[in-house]
Formats: C-alpha cells, sequence, structure tokens
C-alpha cells in the first residue's frame, strides 16, 4: 500500500501545485480551476478576465488602485484576456513584446523565442518590450514578435486561430 500511495501523492502535487503558485501570482483577482482543458480563470475588479494555460508563469507588475491589474507580465504558455471597454488601460508583457488594449478579447502565447498576439475583439497595439515598432491589431489578424524580425500583422488562417482558442476551450 506504501509503494502506491506516496508516487500517488506525488503526482498529486505536480498537478496542484502549479495552480496554486499561478493562484499567488495575482493578488485582487479570484481564481478558478477550469478544466478540459486544464487553466485558470482569474476575475479581477473592473470586467477584467485573465484564462491563462496551467502552467503559464504569470504575475502582476502594476496595479490600479482598486486592485484591478494593469500591466500583467507572461513568460511561458499563453493566456486569453477580457478587458470591458471602458475599463482604463492593461497591457501583457512578454520577454519579447508588450500588447496592449482598449477593451478587447485577444490571446498572448510564449513559446520558445517569440511571443504571438492574436486579436478575437476589438483592438490590440503590439510592440516590442523598448516600446518600438508597434502595430495595430483587429479581429482576426496576429503578429509574431521575434527578436530581429519586422512585426508583420497578418490575418490569422483558421487552423492557426483553432489551434490556439483549443487550448482555451473554445
Amino acid at each position: 500500500m506504501r509503494n502506491f500511495v506516496l508516487p500517488a501523492l506525488l503526482s498529486l502535487l505536480v498537478i496542484v501545485l502549479p495552480h496554486i503558485a499561478a493562484a499567488q501570482t495575482l493578488a485582487g483577482c479570484t481564481a478558478t480551476d477550469l478544466t478540459d482543458p486544464p487553466r485558470i480563470a482569474y476575475q479581477c475588479p473592473g470586467g477584467l478576465v485573465i484564462e491563462a494555460e496551467a502552467a503559464a508563469a504569470l504575475g502582476i507588475v502594476t496595479a490600479a488602485p482598486d486592485g484591478r491589474p494593469t500591466d500583467v507580465e507572461v513568460s511561458s504558455d499563453a493566456v486569453l484576456i477580457e478587458v470591458e471597454p471602458g475599463s482604463g488601460p492593461f497591457q501583457i508583457r512578454t520577454p519579447h513584446a508588450i500588447a496592449a488594449v482598449r477593451g478587447t478579447e485577444y490571446a498572448v502565447d510564449v513559446e520558445g523565442g517569440k511571443t504571438a498576439v492574436f486579436v478575437t475583439e476589438g483592438e490590440v497595439a503590439v510592440s516590442r518590450t523598448d516600446g518600438s515598432d508597434t502595430v495595430v491589431l483587429g479581429p482576426g489578424f496576429g503578429v509574431d514578435v521575434t527578436p530581429g524580425e519586422p512585426l508583420v500583422v497578418r490575418e490569422w488562417g483558421a487552423q492557426r486561430v483553432t489551434n490556439l482558442l483549443n487550448r482555451f476551450g473554445r
């Protein structure tokens, strides 16, 4: 019996600990574990909703006086963001890009040496981390931000959009 219980407990810790660690990174937001696929939904003040893949590494850089995050850093995996129009400024920072919004729904995926940003609703301004090379994305458009390569706005194909949004159960 002991030989079975210890590995089972260790497996449970490997599954649960990333959720606990991620939930602690967004103070002021309520975290809810979602399944199929595994992810965490953060309900934040001001109508901000951030869905993060279970293994995503993220944290608040700055917050508004009401506790709503205004600047969130994502260093791995993907997040899906919903920002209510008029809720104030909000941006995602990655090692490669800054994606700032004005009321929209969009996804940011940090993988390897690049950041991909895709917009499903509204408008998102995307720039390099130093604020240079800004492009504006509308619904159905995305950009890959890779060091040393130009930012090219493209309409994403159905398969790429499906692959990304399926990671959030959509």
